[in-house]
């Protein structure tokens, strides 16, 4: 596969960094304290922009990242060599959260960050069909060494499932006009290049539509990412596992770039951070009480002038939270 050699650093703007690494840092300072090396968890490594932040702000912090991208593993790698052995790496999704702080030789971190969806580079890489804008060969894998293509999923799955998942995960409300289009078209065919995708897509949504709704493929596209890389299953388990393994005083970042994501994420954090005691109960049990507090009010967005100078940060939402007791399910 051909790649771009370009540095990471010059191919990857953080989102949000200056507040990210602001919610995460009083974790990190609180293990210092307690005299003992802070940990940060990068769920979502990518090229390592958040990482590297996080190394030179916190000269003595260990950093350890996952990836399920052997590609994005590599050029963190080599962005981030300076650090030595506090950078600890694994590949696997941001759900095996106890498997990676393991290898690391760690039971908790102090900090960690989600940072959601599609990155920078895999969008940029042409070859992993993720971008609607070029044609290119409709694969869409986050982790290229297995499973299932895009292809495949526009290939093989009955309308019905085309139609299911163009709704559910795309929130498409032409889904129904899509699938059946999809269906058509590969009759004659299949569906091998994005390009061939998109064509098929813009046939089958009215053109008022995408006046106003953005690029007529778009959601389709995220709906076929979610469904190869069973993105929002991971979700489901990575939040209530990163809780668990977070330290007392540490801190949780989230940042989504859709409402699924989202409305995974702030379920996740509203259970952990509600009461159990039942109504009109005089005293609050230890078992009941919240296991960490909410940091953000709402979601934070980024500022105009971020998303002036880096156009993908426009729908990121920002939710952080500090764990103040143990797990209910630890305790």
């Amino acid at each position: 596969m051909a790649t771009d050699e370009t540095p990471a650093r010059d191919r990857h703007v953080p989102v949000m960094q200056d507040r990210v690494l602001d919610l995460l840092s009083p974790g990190l300072d609180s293990a210092r304290e307690h005299g003992r090396p802070p940990v940060y968890l990068d769920g979502t490594l990518g090229m390592g922009g958040h990482a590297e932040a996080v190394l030179r702000r916190h000269p003595e912090a260990v950093v350890v990242g996952i990836d399920r991208d052997t590609e994005a593993l590599r050029l963190a790698g080599e962005r981030l060599s300076w650090a030595g052995d506090r950078l600890r790496t694994w590949h696997g999704t941001y759900d095996q959260v106890d498997a990676a702080l393991a290898a690391a030789g760690f039971e908790q971190a102090d900090a960690m960050l989600y940072d959601l969806g599609v990155s920078s580079y895999q969008l940029d890489e042409r070859e992993r069909g993720f971008a609607y804008s070029y044609d290119a060969p409709l694969d869409m894998r986050m982790d290229t060494t297995g499973g299932l293509t895009a292809a495949d999923v526009v290939n093989g799955y009955d309308e019905d499932r085309l139609r299911r998942i163009i709704r559910t995960w795309g929130e498409e409300k032409f889904a129904g006009r899509i699938a059946a289009a999809l269906v058509r078209s590969r009759a004659d065919a299949p569906f091998e290049t994005t390009g061939r995708l998109v064509e098929v897509i813009r046939g089958a949504v009215p053109v008022a539509a995408g006046k106003t709704g953005g690029h007529p493929a778009k959601r389709t596209f995220q709906a076929l990412r979610i469904e190869v890389n069973e993105e929002l299953e991971v979700l489901e388990a990575a939040v209530p596992a990163a809780l668990r393994r977070l330290s007392i005083g540490g801190r949780l970042v989230v940042m989504s770039y859709h409402s699924l994501e989202d409305r995974i994420t702030k379920r996740a954090i509203t259970a952990d951070a509600t009461s159990l005691t039942p109504p009109g109960f005089p005293v609050e049990l230890e078992e009941h009480a919240p296991v960490v507090k909410v940091l953000t009010r709402g979601v934070d967005k980024p500022t105009e002038k971020e998303i002036e100078e880096n156009p993908r940060a426009s729908s990121a939402k920002v939710r952080a939270v500090e764990k103040i007791r143990s797990s209910r399910s630890t305790a």
